[in-house]
């Protein structure tokens, strides 16, 4: 039975599962376990499963069914059958939805898009599979674990470059277009030997994509946007974040997030050797290092960037020695003032000013709240003056040739208006000057 609307839901029941998982998993780290299948088609994980989902949102996938319409028509009636399905055995998952999303630079990236269905399915494995490899997982990897994130590892990475003077600025090519299938599940084999999860994750593999309503096969890779694709992308690269720790730590420190990672030495020798190695790890694996994208860097006469951070060293303050600064990009700049101008354009004019503040500072609380380490203060405001640039000009716009807006007028509308700011007031700067702008 499921949790319904006014009583408590069984997310408790569902972590108190992953609780046990994880210590099993802990305990004996040769364990296989056999009977997963069971626990992913409890009502409790359907529940919690269908539960992330919808707080995720996203679109409908090939089926043309969204979290509404599931909402409309009842969601304890879509995992009943579903539950049926699974237990059953006659679940089928749909092909992945492919559409491309802008990028800053102008190119298109792909983004897979599983039907409501399969997202479903997809977390419940998610919750059932994650707590025992996260037994195993290193504390190297970073992207997409519970209670680790993207903020930890620019702090690591940055404590790492006091002492680091050379990186390996490493791009792995096409990484989810290249997984092999086959290497996955064995990978996943040395810790579940359940073969119903195993084929639910061939499935959802060979599933394919439909792009422009045509059908193709998916012979390798992973989509980017399921649900399940994250773990299993940790999963692979366990066997890179493994044998650096096991047999090559002392040549540097790796930090990763998903696919995108970092070595830091302390000399050039040792940053070469460590590129030479990764290749060989990744041939493993059959995956390569972009020969154009991975770089190794000199901290004393250049910087990297790394999750939207550029790491660079320069004069301390206070001793005048070269010390790590890590502060938003160029590309992560663009990015934010590309989205701030989104929600001031021209063709917003007719839009209520409080719907226009509410869109924005939604973008500004997320970007800041990301870019909160470090050293971003100029760099958060730099946008602040961008923000206000733009909203300057759309009041302008909206009244028209003949509009008399004053710097004053703007001024006290500014501070009536309850936008927020990417560099909050009352932290060390003129807010005098800020807000006369």
């Amino acid at each position: 039975m499921h949790a319904r609307k006014g009583q408590p839901h069984q997310h408790d029941a569902s972590r108190q599962l992953q609780r046990r998982l994880y210590l099993a998993a802990k305990r004996n780290r040769n364990r296989r376990f056999h009977a997963l299948y069971d626990r992913l088609v409890r009502p409790d994980v359907l529940w919690r499963a269908w539960c992330e989902v919808r707080a995720n949102g996203g679109s409908a996938g090939v089926d043309g069914i969204g979290i509404e319409d599931v909402e409309r028509e009842g969601a304890d009636g879509f995992l009943d059958g579903l539950a049926k399905d699974l237990k059953e055995k006659v679940y089928r998952p749909k092909p992945v939805l492919r559409v491309y999303i802008p990028k800053p630079d102008g190119r298109k990236r792909p983004l897979g898009i599983p039907t409501v269905r399969d997202r479903v399915v997809q977390q419940a494995a998610r919750l059932v599979m994650e707590p025992v490899f996260e037994a195993s997982f290193r504390d190297c990897s970073y992207g997409f674990r519970p209670r680790r994130n993207a903020g930890q590892a620019v702090g690591a990475v940055k404590a790492a470059l006091v002492t680091g003077w050379w990186v390996v600025d490493a791009d792995i090519k096409s990484f989810f277009d290249t997984i092999d299938h086959d290497q996955l599940l064995r990978l996943v084999q040395r810790r579940i030997s359940d073969r119903r999860v195993l084929k639910l994750i061939r499935q959802w593999l060979s599933a394919g994509v439909v792009e422009e309503g045509k059908w193709q096969p998916t012979p390798k890779g992973t989509p980017q946007g399921g649900v399940i694709s994250p773990l299993l992308a940790n999963i692979y690269l366990h066997v890179l974040d493994s044998l650096w720790q096991h047999r090559h730590a002392e040549v540097g420190r790796l930090y990763r997030y998903a696919d995108d990672f970092v070595v830091v030495c302390r000399r050039k020798e040792e940053a070469e050797e460590a590129r030479r190695i990764i290749g060989g790890i990744l041939t493993r694996l059959k995956l390569s290092l972009h020969p154009d994208k991975t770089l190794i860097v000199s901290m004393k006469e250049e910087g990297f960037d790394f999750l939207g951070f550029h790491f660079r060293k320069k004069p301390s303050k206070r001793t005048g020695r070269l010390a790590p600064y890590a502060w938003p990009g160029a590309k992560a700049m663009r990015t934010a003032r590309a989205r701030v101008w989104e929600q001031t354009e021209r063709r917003r004019l007719r839009m209520g000013l409080s719907e226009l503040i509410g869109g924005l500072n939604r973008v500004i609380r997320g970007w800041r709240n990301y870019f909160r380490v470090g050293n971003s203060t100029k760099k958060l405001a730099d946008l602040d003056r961008y923000v206000r640039l733009r909203l300057w000009k759309f009041l302008k716009g909206r009244q028209g040739a003949r509009g008399k807006l004053t710097p004053m007028a703007f001024a006290a509308w500014l501070r009536r208006s309850g936008v927020t700011y990417f560099y909050p007031p009352g932290r060390g700067r003129n807010t005098a000057l800020h807000a006369a702008w």
